[in-house]
């Protein structure tokens, strides 16, 4: 792929980000996000976004990792319905008070008034469970593991941000129905545990996984449990749910099968998602002030090549030349890499606008490295440069490749790791929270009333109830009101 077009001269001096990212987070995001072309506002009201190439390439990859993966275990894809009738939403009465206030409608049908008004998605459990009780008979039927890829619409009333909070985003979702309890609990495990490998393999940030409080919990679940990153500013964003549903939905759809023994029962339901806020998530953590950094293992682009063309006779041609060989090598190992052959702009406006945009690697190549036979590598992560003979281009960028994705990943996991803060007290967990935000780990009773003493006072709440509790636990005191502790826990501020 050759680039041969690009913005108008006089767009020069907007391209660049303006703001450092340490001085206004959120001004150097929204930036970043619209300047490196992810991203851009749409007119069609509050919250709604169009994501652009660069941005949907991303998707696709994190899709396309998601969805290989989860064949393998005999998931298949689905589609349902965008419109769901009131009537269904309002059969599993939790779900339905929990999701109203978020819920567009469509209330007429040209100029005729429906008798049951329409819900568009807001999540799709109740239409699936309306249609999959047609699909399960017997035994034999089970496990029925489907998954979505769709889009979503909840009534955003906060403060929206591209990716991170948005009135419609794109996600996937999982629905499957087991013949026990147990099936079902392995189910949210093995997803919540192949959503961590995204952040953590392909996105390069590390996530907090544990289970949800009560309070905290998706409305219909017997319990989730969650995935929970850190942002640069000391706020957590949760990447992605899986909930073990019981029995909620297919009571009183009547999703009932025969059982080997011949008894009727109910299914056991899980439901699970992830969206594109891994998108924002990578922006943020490992962003610079040059602007996008992306993890070669989501990079559309992972190797631009920029022909340095001087006017000496006939050196343009086969500076050139040298590319597109060394492009197609990179190729065909597998290496997505695109050539920049714009003349109307130099070299180095060239470099500034492919480091804004996050590309992993850049090869500069010009008349001195084709007498030499080398070619010019540098990093966008760390900026330093690899000078190597033309005939290891392609093993140097794999290898380089590897070393920058590793790079990020350690980076911001010692980010992660140094946003974590243990208190023994309640004082001190105030303090943290309002003077540098991050985890804040201390023991909680179990009670909603302290949850919510810690949401008014602080405005963080319980982000995650890890799954591995430390032996002292029974011993320990609820930070707020002092009781005997039940479980140590994540608290945070949240996007």
């Amino acid at each position: 792929m050759q680039v041969t077009s690009g913005p108008d001269r006089g767009q020069k001096e907007s391209l660049g980000i303006t703001v450092r990212k340490k001085d206004d987070l959120s001004e150097w995001y929204t930036q970043t996000v619209l300047k490196a072309e992810l991203a851009d506002y749409s007119s069609s009201g509050k919250g709604f976004m169009v994501i652009r190439p660069n941005g949907y390439e991303i998707w696709e990859l994190i899709r396309d990792f998601f969805d290989s993966e989860i064949k393998k275990t005999g998931h298949r894809n689905a589609y349902f319905p965008t419109l769901i009738p009131k009537s269904l939403l309002e059969k599993e009465s939790e779900h339905f008070a929990g999701f109203n206030p978020e819920v567009f409608w469509v209330s007429k049908a040209g100029a005729d008034e429906l008798a049951d008004p329409l819900a568009v998605r807001p999540t799709s459990e109740t239409i699936i469970h309306d249609a999959i009780r047609n699909w399960i008979r017997s035994w034999r039927d089970l496990p029925l593991l489907l998954n979505v890829w769709n889009s979503v619409l909840r009534a955003e009333i906060k403060s929206t941000k591209p990716f991170l909070r948005s009135t419609e985003f794109l996600w996937q979702e999982g629905h499957t129905s087991h013949s026990t309890e147990e099936e079902a609990a392995k189910e949210v495990m093995d997803i919540l545990i192949l959503y961590k490998r995204i952040m953590e393999e392909l996105a390069a940030f590390p996530v907090l996984i544990g289970k949800k409080s009560d309070r905290e919990k998706f409305v219909g679940a017997v319990y989730t449990t969650t995935l929970e990153a850190m942002m640069p500013d000391g706020k957590a964003l949760q990447m992605g749910t899986s909930h073990q549903l019981g029995q909620n939905f297919s009571k009183p759809f009547e999703i009932r099968f025969l059982g080997e023994n011949g008894e009727m029962r109910y299914v056991w339901q899980t439901s699970w998602g992830t969206s594109w806020r891994i998108i924002g998530s990578l922006v943020m953590i490992h962003g610079d002030d040059k602007g996008l950094v992306v993890p070669p293992r989501l990079a559309p682009v992972q190797v631009v090549i920029i022909p340095i063309l001087f006017s000496k006779k006939g050196s343009a041609e086969k500076v050139l030349q040298r590319c597109s060989e060394i492009q197609g090598v990179l190729q065909k190992t597998g290496v997505r890499a695109q050539i920049d052959s714009r003349e109307n702009y130099t070299p180095g406006w060239k470099f500034n606008e492919w480091e804004m945009k996050g590309v992993p690697l850049r090869i500069e190549l010009g008349p001195r490295d084709l007498e030499k036979d080398v070619v010019v590598f540098v990093r966008r992560d760390n900026g330093s440069k690899t000078i190597l003979p033309v005939g290891e281009a392609s093993a140097g960028a794999v290898e380089l490749l590897s070393q920058i994705q590793e790079n990020l990943w350690s980076k911001a996991k010692e980010q992660f790791e140094s946003s974590i803060h243990d208190v023994s007290s309640y004082a001190e967990l105030v303090g943290v929270i309002e003077r540098t935000g991050g985890f804040v780990r201390s023991f909680w009773c179990g009670s909603p009333k302290c949850e919510i003493d810690v949401k008014e006072k602080t405005g963080a709440d319980i982000r995650a109830i890890p799954f591995d509790q430390p032996d002292n636990v029974g011993e320990s005191k609820c930070i707020v009101c002092g009781e005997p502790a039940k479980n140590l826990v994540y608290f945070a501020r949240a996007y």
